[in-house]
């Protein structure tokens, strides 16, 4: 019997270094029970179905591997993450997005006061859900959960971006206002703020600390929340078109100049996006683009022979050959369209207008002059072919250049207006230009809403 006990208990000690290592065959099995081990070992693999699991991994790896919250040292900065999560849709975003069946107070209780009841292997996974709820949490503040431009792929590969939310995670349990920190990532405008008060300011929607589902008008405000992320305006001086209000906005540090403008109508409506605006052209030749050359063009031509000269369009085939218009030349281009193309001439019937304000974006579109003033006489304006067409353009113009202060740029437009002559004019200084779709804005607490165009 004893000599069975022993080999028994030689037998379990084998397995523990694997079996096969008593004849010299395999390495030690040794797991790493500790939390910094489960986090490891979790970590190895997206086992937790993590929303940034690189992300997270690049914190930890920067940590040290250990636990970030759920030790017993210091928890001030774990109770007002969870402080956070609990009351997320007081910034427009939603509970569901943030591991709100895991993260809950009565095990964090349990592994902070009396660690012995809860198992390394579950402290470990709170600790990681809780790190990739904080991640999250501060991507969707500063740029949206549905942004465009930076999907969640694009955020958890880390590669160049304005902010980085591992990165700024770390630094934030560096800081004694740590709530503050974290909500930092949030745009800083006066647009995105002035929502913002106003969500917590409408009544009927509290309970306790958070807001219940919200209603038609705190909906509005949430989405035009996430819809100023994506436009990151945190300058003091940029140009935001607003496509449902018609209206382009000059934001210097000292005032705001507004303007009317007209936008796409719905068959092309205006695309919103970032860019900079780098150049003025006056007097612009305007390359028409191919459906608006044959589907409205040249039916118009067809109906008036004179109606291509008047408005001083030139025709050309694709090896650039000039083609003088007549009906039969026009019914030739009608039948083979992919081998014609139409340039429109400077002058003061360009649908350009005298001035374009040129910046880079894949739809190619501009903000532009126009010559017919009359439409911003209306209150709605979708009219044009995505294109913004914005009123009294030269005083926009002069009011960039005048930023610049530098005389001799409004000089130059000045003398290429008067000479009607085209010619570009660099600034020194891009101008951010953001395009929106805010359906409606905070000002002085007063709501104000748009139609929704598109």
């Amino acid at each position: 019997m004893t000599f069975l006990l022993a080999a028994g208990v030689l037998f379990c000690s084998l397995r523990g270094f694997g079996l096969a290592h008593a004849t010299g065959t395999r390495t030690p099995i040794i797991a790493d029970t500790s939390v910094s081990g489960y986090i490891q070992q979790y970590l190895s693999g997206n086992r937790l179905m993590l929303s940034y699991p690189r992300s997270v991994r690049r914190f930890y790896q920067a940590y040290g591997a250990d636990a970030a919250w759920v030790n017993q040292s210091d928890t001030r900065h774990t109770w007002q993450a969870m402080l956070l999560l609990d009351c997320v849709k007081l910034y427009g975003l939603s509970p569901a997005d943030y591991h709100p069946k895991e993260l809950l107070y009565d095990p964090l209780h349990t592994m902070i006061e009396e660690p012995c009841k809860i198992s390394n292997e579950k402290k470990a996974r709170f600790d990681i859900l809780l790190t990739d709820a904080l991640i999250t949490l501060m991507n969707n503040m500063h740029y949206g959960k549905l942004n465009p431009d930076y999907s969640s792929d694009k955020l958890d590969d880390g590669l160049a971006l304005p902010f980085d939310a591992e990165t700024a995670l770390l630094n934030a349990r560096q800081q004694e206002k740590f709530m503050t920190a974290i909500e930092s990532a949030q745009p800083h405008s006066k647009q995105y703020a002035a929502m913002q008060d106003k969500l917590r300011q409408l009544k009927g929607v509290r309970q306790g600390d958070c807001y219940e589902t919200p209603d038609t008008e705190v909906t509005k405000i949430v989405i035009n929340m996430e819809r100023v992320r994506w436009a990151a305006i945190d300058d003091n001086f940029y140009i935001q078109v607003n496509i449902p209000s018609f209206t382009l906005k000059f934001v210097r540090p000292d005032t705001v100049y507004q303007f009317k403008v007209v936008v796409g109508k719905t068959t092309a409506p205006t695309p919103t996006l970032n860019s900079n605006i780098t150049y003025l052209t006056t007097f612009p030749e305007w390359k028409i683009p191919q459906k608006i050359f044959i589907n409205e063009l040249v039916p118009k031509g067809l109906r008036n022979p004179d109606f291509f000269e008047n408005n001083h369009f030139s025709v050309y085939d694709r090896a650039n050959n000039y083609i003088s218009i007549n009906r039969s030349a026009l019914l030739r281009i009608q039948k083979h369209p992919g081998q014609y193309y139409a340039r429109q001439s400077a002058g003061c019937d360009n649908a350009l207008g005298q001035l374009v304000f040129r910046f880079q974006n894949i739809y190619s579109i501009y903000l532009h002059d126009t010559p017919d003033q009359k439409l911003f006489d209306r209150e709605n304006r979708p009219f044009s072919h995505s294109c913004i067409r914005v009123e009294k353009a030269m005083q926009l113009a002069e009011l960039i250049l005048k930023y610049e202060k530098d005389s001799t740029g409004m000089a130059l437009v000045e003398k290429a207006m008067q000479q009607r002559r085209t010619r570009n004019i660099v600034l020194k200084s891009p101008v951010p230009i953001k395009v929106t779709y805010l359906t409606c804005e905070v000002n002085e607490g007063t709501v104000t809403n748009y139609k929704d165009l598109y």
